[in-house]
């Protein structure tokens, strides 16, 4: 088993395993590359790591390393939020909250179907279900009496299959060759990547003491997005090399969370996570599809932008499709801001409901 270790001191044996899993997912990123996978310095070291966890010898992945991953990628993608960027995304404002609500809907459609399908308390279904990172929903099922076990599993199962399919599927639907694609034009200036570096941890640094929801990803998002609309500072994309070792820490880290004894343990849960995940992406793509057709929206960037799963890795994805990058993440961006404010309370309720009926069903034993 491959288990999330937090801020745990490391033995030497910890230390050594886990640097041989990177080895093993850098490896793996290197042949998913030469065969033309989409996204495949995450992807290689996403299905070595869970296949290592799974089957082989349990190796700590310290859960600190997704949020270098989430900074590095966040600051990248705030260079695309230009001037022009927000203008189509504030014109697309309608459909960016209309697809947003209707993904929150079907969580709690799916919730309920969850609840149905395995018997597990509301709190844990609805956080399976809803969309959100498996740290941030995690914590959540610990503070609001749910079992943060599925949790993690679920979020963490319908994103790596967000990851894995998605990009596939439209980069052989699209057919464009690698080559064709960059993630930004400008070059590489030493001045501006550490003005990046520097401003995007601070910021980060900042929302976590101020105990923002997701810190990392939008603190150095916000610091980015800044810095490249009204030009204060000077500002450049990291190297290739950068955001492929962000890819890596993000791969392997969601590889790790696939933990033997949960397949071990709770095979109907699993069972319907898997069921009720692919559902939601389907309801989703459904969505997506539907203001496609009514609307002079790409479809593409709408598939991804209505998709369940992570900004993080939707952010990556649409930057290796060469989709835009700035309203794919408003879609992402917009969704966190009206779920992540507001669940805590519907989980004060949901919990004080369960605790209700709890006391009635012991009244009338």
């Amino acid at each position: 088993m491959c288990s999330v270790a937090g801020f745990n001191v490391m033995t030497a044996k910890q230390y050594a395993e886990l640097g041989g899993c990177y080895l093993l997912a850098i490896a793996a990123g290197y042949l998913a590359q030469q065969i033309n996978l989409p996204l495949p310095w995450m992807i290689g070291p996403l299905v070595i790591t869970a296949l290592l966890n799974l089957a082989v010898v349990p190796v700590d992945v310290p859960v600190r390393t997704r949020p270098i991953g989430q900074m590095i990628v966040a600051a990248q993608v705030g260079l695309y939020f230009t001037a022009d960027a927000a203008l189509a995304i504030y014109s697309h404002g309608v459909a960016i909250v209309g697809v947003a609500c209707l993904t929150i809907i079907f969580s709690f459609v799916i919730s309920f179907l969850l609840r149905k399908l395995t018997g597990s308390d509301r709190v844990t279904a609805l956080l399976s279900s809803i969309p959100g990172g498996p740290v941030e929903m995690g914590n959540l099922a610990i503070r609001y009496g749910g079992d943060p076990g599925p949790v993690v599993f679920a979020q963490t199962l319908r994103i790596s299959a967000i990851v894995l399919l998605i990009p596939a599927a439209l980069y052989y639907l699209l057919h464009t060759p690698v080559a064709d694609r960059v993630l930004l034009s400008a070059a590489a200036d030493p001045v501006g990547i550490l003005v990046l570096s520097v401003g995007a941890a601070l910021t980060s640094s900042l929302f976590y003491k101020l105990r923002i929801n997701s810190p990392f990803f939008l603190g150095a998002l916000a610091f980015s997005c800044i810095a490249t609309s009204t030009s204060l500072l000077p500002v450049s994309p990291f190297p290739h090399a950068v955001v492929g070792f962000a890819q890596v820490l993000l791969g392997t880290w969601l590889g790790s969370t696939f933990r033997r004894e949960l397949f071990r343990n709770a095979g109907r849960m699993i069972v319907a996570i898997f069921f009720t995940s692919s559902l939601l992406i389907l309801l989703c793509a459904g969505v997506a599809l539907g203001v496609a057709s009514m609307s002079d929206m790409n479809w593409r960037v709408l598939v991804l932008g209505a998709a369940p799963g992570s900004v993080t890795e939707m952010a990556l994805t649409a930057q290796y499709l060469h989709e835009d990058v700035a309203l794919i993440t408003a879609f992402h961006l917009v969704r966190i801001f009206m779920i992540l404010p507001n669940i805590p309370w519907v989980l004060a309720l949901v919990h004080r409901r369960a605790l209700r009926e709890s006391r009635r069903h012991t009244c009338g034993e």
